[in-house]
This record gives structure tokens, C-alpha cells and sequence, in this order.
């Protein structure tokens, strides 16, 4: 085949979330919201860890950092899908493309190891709570937080050379909202095997690598916690993880309905993305990064308890200078 004899991709147009008009300003309002609500929350949140003495402690030391992955995860997709819910042609270039899926992939993974992370942390605060602060130095979870972020970037650069160097010169409309692999490789003209068995390679073993550890800490967490006599003990031991597992339970759930639902493969995908599935990329990379803060917000007593603090000393402010709510 002859590639000198056709047009090379320098561009991508994505479908968008939708072509109804109506429900266009719908979206974009919900989502500017969100978003907004996304980057106050999560960095309110580091912002309350970093300037709480009591909360100086791995398990909001790895919270910190999940909160700024999660700043960074939605910045990658949401501000362009906002734009194209605005815009007549959604367009991205073929740098910008690959510059997104490059991000996409690199804070996604690093969130997963975050989660396995975490669920660590908390094995290690409930079956071993005598040692914990010697297990769990400021050396070793810092290394811990600088060995994901390299293998989310090191995983992201690998998937995104194989991708991104194949030939495109066909078809450059990507039926989706956001530049993921699957969708872009079907466009592509070149050979794209080696590319998909990388792809698997890397999502696979960085999932299973991560369930796996999340899947043991707790299970001997539960091992430990029906040792305990105590009722009310057990309830405390089982609050201080239900954060942790109604995030993890939230991320990758909507990933795994997203890539899981195809009859065919992993990564392979239909020829029209089903409505359902987008829903559920939404709600990953745009809501769930909200929606980890808040869980731990409100189901923490002792976030919830500073942020009411905070809430009552500005209400005081006001109260105390009048000439501020003008």
C-alpha cells in the first residue's frame, strides 16, 4: 500500500459527549461546576493536611498526593471537553493528542498505585499498629510516592511512543470526548499488533499489580479485625479503611465497566463507543477526581471537624467586619 498516495492525519475530531444542542449547555454548565468544585476541594484538602499538625501522618501524606494527582488527572480531559461542548468543530492536533493520552495514561496509572499505596498504609496501621510509625518513615513514603509517579510516567512514555510513532493516514475522527489508545489505534494505517500487546502488557500487569495489593492488605486487615474482640474496636478498625475502599471501589469500577464491556478484547472497542461508555469515562476522569476528597471530607472526623473550624472563623470574620460580605 502506497501511503505517499494518501493524506496524512494532522488532526483528530472527536465525536464530543453530544450533538443535541440543548443538552449541550446542560453538560458544559454541570461540568464547569464539577471541575471548579474539583480543583477547590482537592486543593483545599492538601492545603488543610499540609498546615494540620495532627493530620502529619502517611495515611494524609498519601491522601495529599492523590488529591494533586486527581487536580492534574481531570485538567487533562475536562478543560477540552469543555471547550468542544462549546465549539463546532472539535478538533485537537496530532501533538495535542498525544500529549493528552500521554497525561491521561501517566496520572491514571499513578492514581492506581496511589490506591495500592494506601491500602498498604492501612495494612500496616491495623496488623501492625505498634510498629507503624517505624514501618511507615517519611523516607519510605516518599519513595513510595516518587516510585509511582515513575512508573506512571515511565508506563505513559512507552505507550505513547508505541502509538503515537505508527502511520495515520486514513479516517482522524475519534468517536469519543478525549484521546484514548483504543479508539485512535483503529485509525490508524500501520500494523498496530505490537502496539496493542504493549498496551495489554502494561494495563494488565499495572492492574493486577494493584488489585493484587489491595485485594491482600485487606484481606489481612479482615484476617486481623476478626481477631479483635471488641466490637467497638472493630468498627474503628474497619471506619479508618471504608474511605480508601469506596474510592478504589469508584475508580476502578467505572474503568473496568468502561474496558470490560467489549465481547471481543480489552482494547478493542466497537465501532460506535456506546453512549454507556462514555458516561462512565465521564464519570472517571471528571467526577471521581471530585468525589475523592469529599469522601474522605466527610467521612474523616477529623477533616470534617477542621473544616467546620474553618466554616465558623469565617463566619466570625464576617460577622466580626460587616463591610466584607459587599
Amino acid at each position: 500500500m502506497d501511503v505517499n498516495n494518501k493524506t496524512i492525519v494532522l488532526e483528530f475530531v472527536f465525536s464530543g459527549l453530544t450533538n443535541n444542542e440543548i443538552l449541550k449547555f446542560f453538560l458544559f454548565a454541570l461540568f464547569i461546576v464539577i471541575y471548579f468544585a474539583t480543583l477547590v476541594i482537592n486543593v483545599g484538602l492538601v492545603a488543610i493536611v499540609k498546615n494540620t499538625s495532627s493530620l502529619q501522618n502517611p495515611m494524609y501524606y498519601f491522601l495529599s498526593y492523590l488529591s494533586l494527582v486527581d487536580v492534574f488527572y481531570s485538567s487533562t480531559i475536562t478543560p477540552k471537553m469543555l471547550s468542544d461542548l462549546m465549539s463546532q468543530r472539535r478538533t485537537i492536533s496530532f501533538e495535542g493528542c498525544a500529549l493528552q493520552f500521554f497525561f491521561y495514561a501517566a496520572f491514571g496509572s499513578i492514581e492506581t498505585l496511589l490506591l495500592s499505596t494506601m491500602s498498604y498504609d492501612r495494612y500496616v496501621a491495623i496488623c501492625h499498629p505498634l510498629h507503624y510509625m517505624t514501618i511507615m518513615t517519611k523516607k519510605k513514603c516518599l519513595s513510595l510516592v516518587l516510585l509511582s509517579f515513575s512508573i506512571g510516567f515511565l508506563q505513559s512514555s512507552v505507550q505513547t511512543s508505541c502509538a503515537f510513532t505508527l502511520q495515520f493516514c486514513g479516517s482522524n475522527f475519534i468517536d469519543h470526548f478525549y484521546c484514548d489508545v483504543p479508539p485512535v489505534l483503529r485509525l490508524s494505517c500501520s500494523d498496530t499488533s505490537a502496539s496493542d500487546m504493549v498496551t495489554v502488557y502494561i494495563v494488565g500487569a499495572l492492574a493486577i499489580s494493584s488489585l493484587m495489593t489491595i485485594l491482600i492488605s485487606y484481606t489481612l486487615i479482615i484476617l486481623s479485625v476478626t481477631k479483635i474482640r471488641s466490637t467497638e474496636s472493630r468498627r474503628k478498625a474497619f471506619s479508618t479503611c471504608s474511605s480508601h475502599l469506596m474510592c478504589v471501589f469508584l475508580f476502578y469500577g467505572t474503568v473496568l465497566f468502561t474496558y470490560m464491556r467489549s465481547p471481543s478484547s480489552v482494547f478493542t472497542i466497537r465501532d460506535k463507543v456506546a453512549s454507556v461508555d462514555k458516561v462512565a469515562s465521564v464519570f472517571y476522569t471528571a467526577v471521581t477526581p471530585m468525589l475523592n476528597p469529599l469522601i474522605y471530607s466527610l467521612r474523616n472526623q477529623s477533616v470534617r471537624g477542621i473544616i467546620i473550624q474553618l466554616v465558623r472563623s469565617f463566619q466570625g470574620l464576617h460577622a466580626e467586619f460587616p463591610q466584607l460580605r459587599s
